[in-house]
């Protein structure tokens, strides 16, 4: 029997529990990755995208392992952190910062994902990617940084978004949560990045707010409910879910935009995790497309499908 989407009236969080949440929350890379490979192997067991989620957490390991012994990523000058700040713009301009340090990292991830079991057109991928020359490899940076992935290389792209999501990460955990702005809708403070999802937190002090996540950096930014994430429009909004599911990630539908990205309750199951349950919740893309809404977030690891 065909899965039913069914569309929920409203946001159900209770408003009155909301205090006085920060505007942002920086990532703790030490952490993120080790958390992200545990809850994909905890998704793996008895999923239909099984292989596949097992393959991403054990490419989560790789990216927790290769911070060991890493230089300190080259951070953007005081000045021009306090200049973006003034003009409302992201302190990490990935169109403009040096990626040498990034190109470290690739290399780390790409000797790190020799050793793990990972499907046959993902090894090949892998080996095109080690025999690329830099300046291709620069190339693929950008493609990511740009969110635009050519079809025809999007394999190769997982390992290098990989790699680019350990070096912003650690970009962004170095940056100061207070100094950081609204740079518009839909858009990373720290990186100027698409949301992946936005999750309602559980967190003392904050329990109920709403924050979007950065499919790049990992920022949370803070981000009223009831209010599409990308447009920023409050008319139209709808959450949608998969009958019989457990209500813990839903899709916010925006009627204006014609968008939607997945809100994620960390508040009832504190496992969840913005990437990794974007990941495995595929099966909600799919029937909301059918709907005609278009996905308006964006997740390297679901490129593709």
């Amino acid at each position: 029997m065909p899965r039913q989407i069914t569309p929920a009236g409203s946001d159900p969080t209770a408003i009155g529990e909301v205090s006085a949440p920060p505007f942002a929350r920086l990532p703790e890379p030490a952490l993120l990755f080790y958390r992200r490979a545990q809850r994909w192997n905890a998704l793996a067991a008895g999923h239909d995208l099984g292989p596949y989620l097992r393959f991403l957490a054990a490419l989560a390991g790789v990216q927790d392992a290769i911070q060991d012994g890493l230089e300190e990523p080259e951070m953007p000058s005081a000045a021009a952190r306090e200049r973006a700040r003034s003009f409302a713009m992201p302190p990490l301009d990935r169109n403009n910062l040096p990626l040498e340090t990034a190109a470290v990292t690739l290399d780390r991830l790409v000797a790190g994902a020799l050793g793990i079991e990972k499907p046959v057109a993902a090894a090949d991928a892998l080996d095109r990617l080690k025999q690329a020359i830099p300046g291709d490899r620069d190339i693929m940076e950008r493609n990511v940084l740009a969110d635009a992935i050519p079809m025809q290389a999007l394999a190769e792209h997982v390992y290098v978004a990989a790699a680019l999501q350990v070096h912003f990460t650690r970009l962004a955990a170095r940056l100061d949560a207070s100094a950081l702005v609204p740079v518009g809708e839909g858009v990373c403070p720290a990186c100027g990045g698409p949301p992946v999802s936005s999750v309602i937190v559980g967190w003392p002090g904050a329990h109920g707010a709403r924050f979007c996540a950065c499919s790049l950096c990992g920022t949370l930014w803070n981000h009223v409910r009831i209010k599409c994430t990308l447009c920023g429009s409050t008319k139209g909004i709808g959450y949608q879910e998969i009958e019989g599911a457990p209500g813990t990630v839903k899709a916010e539908t925006c009627d204006s935009c014609g968008c939607y990205v997945k809100i994620l309750h960390q508040h009832k199951d504190p496992g969840l995790d913005p990437v990794a349950d974007d990941v495995a919740t595929l099966g909600l893309d799919i029937l909301v497309r059918q709907g005609g809404y278009r996905r308006g977030s964006f997740n390297p690891f679901l490129i593709g499908y």
